[in-house]
C-alpha cells in the first residue's frame, strides 16, 4: 500500500491560455499534449521530472466557484493501487472513480489523489486520457531550470495537522520527516512534514495556530475556500540564474528585506554561495547539518491570490528551512499587508 511518487499535479482554472502561457513562457515548461473530453480539456505540460495537467471546463465549475484556480488532484503511483484504495478508504477517505476507471480518493479540502501504478505512463504520457501529443513536445522537459518536484505545501484548518499527519500515515504509507513551530507578533503557525519512504512524494502540512491572533494562513483559507495547496515547490540545480530568467519572463517573487542579507553572513559562514547575488536576487539562504538551502517563493498569479510556488535548490541539504519559514511567513505578511 506505499506511495511511491507523485505522478501529476492537476490545476483546475477559468483561464486555462492565461494558465498555460504562465508556465510556458514564465517558468519554462513544454506543452506536451491536450485531452478534450465531454465536459472539459486538459493540457499537459512537462519540465524535468514535472508533469502538470492544466484543466477548464463545465465539469469543474463547482470547484472554482468554491476555490478558484487551484490544485484539485495530486495524483499518486503505488505499489499496489488497490490496497492503497482500501487503506485509504480504511483511514476514513472517500473514493470514487475517474471517468477511465482509477480509484480516486478524497485528501484535504475538496482535493483528491488519483490512485495510479507505479509505472503511470501510456507512451510517456499519463495513462487514463485520450491524449493527443504536441507536435514537437512528446518526451521533452522543458525549456527552463526546473528538475522535478520537491514538495507540495498544504493548507489546512487550525488544530488539524496530527489528525491529517496520521491520515496520510494510514492511507499511504507516509511517514513524518520533521516538524516546524513559528511564532511572529501575536500569529503562530505550525507545521509537519510527511513523505514516502521513496523521499519522491513529501507534503508540507501547514496549519495556523487557533490559539494566536488570525493571520495569513487564516487569510489563505477565507480566499481558497478551505484548506487546499498553498504552494507548489520546484526543484532546480541553479537558483540564482533560474530567479533572473523568470523575472525577466514575467514571473513576480516575494521581496526580502537587505537587513536578512546584512545578518546572513554572520548566521551562514562560509555559504557556498556569494552573499551580495543572493541579495540582488532576494533568494533566502538556510543551512542544516547535511548542507545548504537556497529558496525564494513567488506572488500568486491568480485572482484570489491563493496557490503560488517556490523555487528551491539544495546543496545537500535535507531539511526546509527552519530559519526560512520564519522569512517566509514574514514576506507573505509583509506582501499581505502592503496589498491591503
Amino acid at each position: 500500500m506505499a506511495v511511491h511518487d507523485i505522478a501529476y499535479v492537476e490545476l483546475y482554472t477559468r483561464d486555462k491560455v492565461a494558465a498555460v502561457d504562465y508556465f510556458v513562457s514564465a517558468m519554462g515548461f513544454t506543452r506536451v499534449a491536450d485531452a478534450v473530453e465531454a465536459e472539459q480539456s486538459s493540457v499537459l505540460l512537462q519540465q524535468g521530472e514535472v508533469r502538470l495537467v492544466v484543466t477548464s471546463g463545465r465539469g469543474i465549475v463547482r470547484f472554482l466557484e468554491q476555490h478558484g484556480d487551484g490544485i484539485a488532484d495530486v495524483a499518486l503511483t503505488c505499489d499496489d493501487v488497490a490496497a492503497t484504495a482500501a487503506a485509504a478508504t480504511a483511514a476514513g477517505a472517500t473514493m470514487t472513480r475517474s471517468a477511465q476507471g482509477a480509484p480516486v480518493v478524497s485528501g484535504f479540502g475538496d482535493v483528491v489523489h488519483t490512485l495510479l501504478p507505479a509505472d503511470p505512463l501510456v507512451n510517456g504520457l499519463p495513462a487514463g486520457r485520450s491524449w493527443v501529443p504536441t507536435p514537437g513536445g512528446a518526451g521533452e522537459s522543458g525549456s527552463g531550470r526546473i528538475g522535478g518536484l520537491d514538495h507540495i505545501a498544504v493548507c489546512l484548518e487550525g488544530g488539524t495537522l496530527e489528525k491529517y499527519a496520521e491520515f496520510y500515515r494510514e492511507a499511504f504509507g507516509l511517514f513524518r520527516y520533521s516538524s516546524e513551530y513559528v511564532a511572529v507578533g501575536d500569529q503562530a503557525m505550525d507545521s509537519i512534514v510527511v513523505r514516502s519512504d521513496s523521499g519522491s512524494a513529501i507534503f508540507t502540512l501547514v496549519a495556523p495556530d487557533p490559539g494566536k491572533e488570525p493571520g495569513q494562513l487564516d487569510n489563505f483559507l477565507e480566499r481558497n475556500g478551505g484548506e487546499g495547496v498553498q504552494h507548489l515547490a520546484f526543484l532546480t540545480g541553479e537558483i540564482i540564474p533560474a530567479v533572473h530568467e523568470s523575472r525577466e519572463r514575467g514571473v513576480v517573487f516575494l521581496d526580502t528585506p537587505d537587513s536578512y542579507y546584512d545578518m546572513l553572513g554572520e548566521r551562514l559562514p562560509g555559504l557556498r554561495v556569494e552573499i551580495e547575488e543572493l541579495r540582488e536576487t532576494k533568494v533566502l539562504a538556510d543551512r542544516d547539518e547535511w548542507g545548504d538551502l537556497l529558496q525564494l517563493f513567488t506572488r500568486s498569479p491568480y485572482p484570489r491570490n491563493t496557490l503560488f510556488f517556490e523555487l528551491i535548490q539544495r546543496n545537500g541539504s535535507r531539511g526546509f528551512g527552519s530559519a526560512n519559514i520564519r522569512a517566509l511567513y514574514e514576506a507573505v505578511e509583509r506582501d499581505r499587508l502592503t496589498a491591503g
